[in-house]
C-alpha cells in the first residue's frame, strides 16, 4: 500500500492501478467487506472495497469536524450507512451519494477531531479491484482547524452544478422550480421513499405543465439527482433572470403530526416550533453534504432578509393567497396552518418572489401515499400550474400602480 503520512490532510490522488484500468467506468463499493471502525489509542479505520481503482480527494472541514472522502465515478447503489460503520464512536455517522455529474462523496462525521495519518489505495493487479484505507488519529482542535477547508486549484475537483439556461425570451416569464435535496442529500426518507425522488419527479412533471401552457418558461435548479448547494440555487434563478422561485419538499417531523400543503415565505423568525425544526433541517443541507460554510456571511444575510421583505413583501402574500385557493380548489389536503414563515436559505432572494412549498409530509402516512401516487401528483401541478397563471397575470395588472 502507498502511504501518505500527512502535514495537512488534503490529499489529491490517483489510485496505483495497471496501465490497463479504465477510469471511465464506474467502480462499485461492497458493503460486505467495507468497513468503519473504531480502535484503540485515539485512532479509527476506514477501509473501503472497490471493484475498481479510481481518482480520490480526501479532505477535512470544521465546525462541525467532517472528514470528507470524493470520488471519481463511485456507485454506492445498495450501500446503506449500516453496512459499513460498525457502531457509533469517534466516527458517528456516515452518509454517502452522488455529489456532482460524475463524482460521489463519503462524508464522515467526527465526534472528536481527528486527521489521517495514512492514506492509500492499493490496486489488485490481477483482479483490479481496490481497497481505500484510511487511518485516523485524534488531534487537537487547533491543529484539526489549522488545515480545514475544501482543497484549492484542483483540476480534477467536483465540477460546479451546471448552470441553466438564460432566458430564450427577456420578455417571457421564467419560473425557477427547486426540488428540494439531490445527490448525498435524500431529504426525509420513509418506507424506502427519498424526499429527493419525489420532488424531482414532481418538478419535471411541474415543469413541463408550464411549458405547455405556451405562457411560461420553466428551468429546474437539478434535473437529475445530483446535489446543488443552496447558494447555487438562489444564484441559479439571478443568473437565468427568474421571475419566480419556487421551492419543493416534502419533509418528515418527529412529531409525525404534520399533514397537507404548507407555503412557507422568508422570515428570520420562524412561526413555530414544526417551522423552526424545518428551518433547521433545510439549511443544514450543505453540512449534510460535506460543504465548507466558512465563507458564508451572517450579516449579508441578514440585510437580504431585510430587502425581501421590504421590496417584494405584498407580492409574496398574493402568491400565498392564491397558491391556497388554487390549491384548496383542486381538491388537495392543506395542513391547518396553511401559510408559515421560516428562514429558509433558498428564500433569501431580494428581488424575486420566492416561496417554499411543502407539499406534503413523508411522516403522515396519507401524505406519503399521496405524494407516491401519479394521479394525486397530477392534481397538485395542476392546481401549482393554475395558482402560477393567476399570480403573474394579477402581477403584471398591478406593477402600473406600484411604480406610481
Amino acid at each position: 500500500m502507498r502511504r501518505i503520512f500527512l502535514a495537512a490532510t488534503v490529499v489529491l490522488a490517483f489510485a496505483n492501478v495497471a496501465t490497463a484500468q479504465d477510469f471511465g467506468s464506474i467502480a462499485r463499493v461492497d458493503p460486505v467487506a467495507s468497513q468503519i471502525k473504531d480502535g484503540w489509542f485515539g485512532k479509527s479505520t476506514v477501509a473501503l472495497h472497490l471493484s475498481q481503482g479510481v481518482p480520490f480527494c480526501v479532505f477535512h472541514l470544521d465546525d462541525p469536524a467532517r472528514l470528507v472522502v470524493d470520488f471519481k465515478e463511485a456507485d454506492w447503489t445498495g450501500v446503506s450507512a449500516g453496512d459499513v460503520l460498525e457502531a457509533d464512536g469517534r466516527i458517528s455517522a456516515v452518509r454517502f451519494g452522488s455529489f456532482q455529474a460524475g463524482w460521489s462523496r463519503m462524508v464522515l462525521d467526527l465526534s472528536e477531531p481527528m486527521l489521517p495519518v495514512e492514506i492509500g489505495m492499493p490496486v489488485d493487479k490481477t483482479s483490479g479491484q481496490a481497497v481505500l484505507r484510511i487511518k485516523l488519529k485524534t488531534a487537537s482542535a487547533e491543529e484539526f482547524s489549522k488545515n480545514a477547508g475544501t482543497p484549492a486549484n484542483v483540476n480534477w475537483a467536483p465540477e460546479q452544478a451546471k448552470q441553466p439556461a438564460a432566458k430564450a425570451n427577456d420578455d417571457g416569464f421564467l419560473v425557477m422550480i427547486d426540488p428540494g435535496h439531490g445527490g448525498i442529500d435524500p431529504g426525509a426518507v420513509r418506507d424506502g421513499v427519498n424526499e429527493k425522488d419525489l420532488m424531482l419527479t414532481l418538478s419535471r412533471g411541474l415543469a413541463e405543465a408550464l411549458v405547455r401552457t405556451g405562457e411560461v418558461q420553466a428551468l429546474l435548479t437539478r434535473n437529475e439527482d445530483v446535489f446543488v448547494s443552496l447558494p447555487a440555487r438562489v444564484s441559479m434563478a439571478h443568473q437565468a433572470g427568474a421571475d419566480l422561485f419556487i421551492s419543493l419538499h416534502a419533509d418528515a417531523l418527529s412529531n409525525g403530526q404534520a399533514q397537507g400543503a404548507t407555503i412557507y415565505t422568508l422570515s428570520d423568525e420562524a412561526s413555530d416550533a414544526a417551522s423552526e425544526q424545518l428551518e433547521s433541517q433545510h439549511n443544514r443541507a450543505d453540512i449534510i453534504a460535506g460543504v465548507d460554510l466558512t465563507g458564508s456571511d451572517d450579516q449579508v444575510a441578514k440585510i437580504l432578509i431585510d430587502l425581501a421583505r421590504q421590496e417584494t413583501a405584498p407580492r409574496h402574500e398574493a402568491l400565498v393567497s392564491v397558491l391556497i385557493e388554487m390549491i384548496e380548489a383542486s381538491g388537495a389536503p392543506l395542513s391547518k396552518k396553511r401559510q408559515k414563515q421560516a428562514g429558509f436559505s433558498v428564500l433569501k432572494s431580494a428581488d424575486i418572489p420566492s416561496v417554499l412549498i411543502e407539499v406534503g409530509f413523508l411522516s403522515n402516512p396519507r401524505d406519503r401515499a399521496n405524494l407516491r401516487d401519479p394521479e394525486w401528483r397530477e392534481l397538485m401541478i395542476s392546481a401549482l400550474v393554475d395558482a402560477i397563471l393567476a399570480w403573474r397575470a394579477d402581477d403584471l395588472a398591478t406593477q402600473p400602480l406600484v411604480r406610481q
